[in-house]
C-alpha cells in the first residue's frame, strides 16, 4: 500500500522544520528524505533562505485560530503554489500523485506539498489539528513548539510529554497554592 505524503506526512514535515530549522540547504534536503520524499532537487541561488519564507508563510496558518482566517491563509498558499496534479511512477516507487510539476526547486516543491497536505490534514481531521504547544502559554518555561495533532481523539495539545507534564505540575501547583490560602 502507497500512503498518500500530501497528508500527515507533509504537515509533520512542516513542523520539523518549524520547530528545528536546519542550518543549510541540506539539512533540509535531509529532512525531506526522513519524511518520505525522495526526488532530486535542483539547487537554486537561496534556496535555503525561500524556504524558510514557505515555513513562515506556513507558520501563520498555524497561529491563526480562527477557521475561516486559517482557510483564507491555505488557499492563498495553494494558489502561490499551484501545478495540476499528475499521475507519476518516477523511481519505479509505484503510481502515485503529484501537486508540482517536474524539476521544480526545493522551495516550490515544500510551498505545493506543504499547502496540499495541511489543505488535506485540516481537512480531513478538523481545522483545529495543527496549533502551537498549549505551554506556550504559561509565564514558566513557554514553549512555542508547532504541534501537528494526528491522535485518533484530536485532543493533542502539547508538543511532548514534558510539556504536558510540565504544564499539570503548573496547574497542581496553582491549586495547591490557593487552597492553602482559603
Amino acid at each position: 500500500m502507497h500512503l498518500n505524503p500530501y497528508g500527515e506526512y507533509a504537515v509533520l514535515l512542516a513542523g520539523s522544520l518549524a520547530n528545528g530549522w536546519p542550518t543549510d540547504r541540506a539539512g533540509i534536503v535531509d529532512r525531506t528524505r526522513q519524511y518520505g520524499m525522495t526526488m532530486q532537487f535542483p539547487s537554486h541561488p537561496n534556496d535555503w533562505e525561500k524556504c524558510r519564507t514557505v515555513i513562515d508563510r506556513w507558520l501563520r496558518v498555524v497561529d491563526t485560530p480562527d477557521p475561516q482566517t486559517r482557510a483564507e491563509l491555505l488557499n492563498a498558499d495553494l494558489a502561490a503554489a499551484s501545478a495540476y496534479p499528475r499521475l507519476t511512477d518516477h523511481n519505479g516507487e509505484g503510481w502515485h500523485l503529484h501537486y508540482r510539476d517536474a524539476d521544480q526547486s526545493l522551495p516550490h516543491v515544500l510551498a505545493a506539498v506543504i499547502s496540499v497536505g495541511t489543505a488535506l490534514h485540516l481537512t480531513t481531521r478538523g481545522m483545529h489539528r495543527i496549533a502551537r504547544c498549549a505551554a506556550s502559554t504559561t509565564t514558566h518555561t513557554p514553549c512555542n513548539k508547532v504541534v501537528v495533532d494526528v491522535t485518533r481523539n484530536g485532543r493533542q495539545r502539547y508538543c511532548s510529554v514534558q510539556c504536558a507534564n510540565r504544564s499539570a505540575v503548573r496547574r497542581h501547583r496553582e491549586k495547591t497554592a490557593r487552597s492553602r490560602k482559603t
